[in-house]
């Protein structure tokens, strides 16, 4: 299988994700829809997320982010869906009522063979979170230990065979967007959608934030246009650390997002109005999901470097390369994540650290710019 069909083959497995109205076929490993959770389950669910208005305090996951909400519902999600393929999901009783033993031991046993003793650990911990928040009177103090056990086992894998730099990545996206654009066998639509995945990796090897804001990424609000220079700008209420993060694209990358915008978006669109969202489906040409986004950054780096480099690990390869070649500012890296330094309080500070140290990692990749500019002539 050729690289660009093994990447459009991993972006089509992962169009399978369950919608919020379909149920899972049977046999298949899905996370059941909320629509399809024991009554008392969903309605403790829809109350726990009602969010708080003035004086009214909101339900327990209220505060949660939706993108945490929908990521710890989806896991318990999938502990429904092993006890309906198993035939034991109990439809009536209390909230939380398949929360159980045996029901949570068998489930774990399936989950060994099939996923990480990370992805263990964590399914069951998020297992817990939304069991305490539908069931808050509930004694859980036995899903706790469970937990805690398989934290004190869990392997996590090693990143050191494939932290690579960032210049690395920049050179596999840009590569990946000029095989696209010479290539003349591949298709309008496959050639949009290579362009996309390459500008993916390049932009977000320059730019690591975290992936929840790289798949949200919506022109004109959080992708902005200022003086001939794109910028990425993320308000307090969107980031982890509730602070304020805008940071300037490298314009290294501006005329490639100038024909994405122009040339490939609108093929990955199709036909009619297109939405805001910066990430367009190939297939679909509505917004791409956190899920989508992952794989693609994924299969893409796989393809591309022969190492598959996930979205946290991009982070993790700045961070690193920051440290190597960054020596004259030994806070670039956590400036760069928009990590907060124990000693810093003052949000404006962090906020202008975060540009600065844009800057810096574009002045780390300035030879390789003029390399790669130079390569294109």
């Amino acid at each position: 299988m050729s690289r660009l069909n093994s990447t459009l083959t991993n972006e089509a497995i992962l169009l399978t994700t369950t919608s919020h109205d379909l149920r899972p076929a049977k046999g298949e490993v899905r996370s059941l829809p909320l629509n399809f959770w024991p009554e008392a389950d969903g309605d403790a669910w829809n109350r726990a997320c009602r969010p708080g208005a003035r004086l009214k305090r909101g339900g327990a996951a209220g505060h949660l982010k939706p993108v945490t909400r929908d990521d710890v519902a989806k896991r318990y999600g999938f502990f429904l869906d092993f006890l309906e393929r198993r035939g034991v999901l109990q439809s009536a009783g209390r909230a939380a009522a398949n929360v159980t033993v045996d029901n949570v031991d068998a489930y774990i046993a399936e989950l060994k063979e099939r996923v990480s003793s990370v992805t263990v650990y964590g399914s069951i911990c998020k297992l817990r979170r939304v069991a305490q928040i539908i069931a808050p009177v509930r004694d859980l103090a036995w899903l706790v230990d469970i937990e805690r056990n398989l934290a004190l086992v869990m392997r996590p894998r090693s990143k050191f065979e494939r932290v690579v730099t960032t210049e690395v990545l920049v050179e596999a996206g840009l590569t990946f967007i000029h095989e696209a654009e010479i290539s003349p066998s591949l298709t309008e639509l496959a050639r949009a959608c290579q362009a996309r995945n390459g500008l993916m990796v390049a932009l977000l090897a320059l730019c690591p934030i975290r992936l929840k804001n790289f798949a949200a990424l919506e022109i004109g609000r959080s992708f902005v246009k200022t003086q001939d220079r794109w910028w990425i700008i993320l308000s307090a209420s969107e980031t982890k650390e509730n602070r304020p993060d805008e940071r300037p694209i490298n314009e290294l990358l501006t005329p490639i997002i100038g024909r994405y915008l122009g040339q490939y978006r609108p093929v990955l669109a199709g036909i009619g109005n297109p939405p805001s969202a910066l990430w367009l489906s190939s297939s679909t040409g509505a917004a791409m999901s956190y899920r989508r986004v992952r794989g693609v950054l994924s299969s893409t780096t796989l393809a591309t470097i022969g190492v598959e480099v996930n979205p946290h690990l991009f982070r993790t390869c700045a961070a690193s390369t920051a440290a190597s070649y960054g020596g004259e500012n030994p806070h670039l890296a956590s400036a760069l994540l928009h990590h907060t330094h124990p000693s810093v309080t003052d949000a404006h500070y962090n906020r202008a650290t975060s540009l600065s140290a844009s800057e810096s990692l574009r002045q780390i990749v300035r030879q390789y710019e003029k390399k790669m500019i130079g390569r294109r002539h």
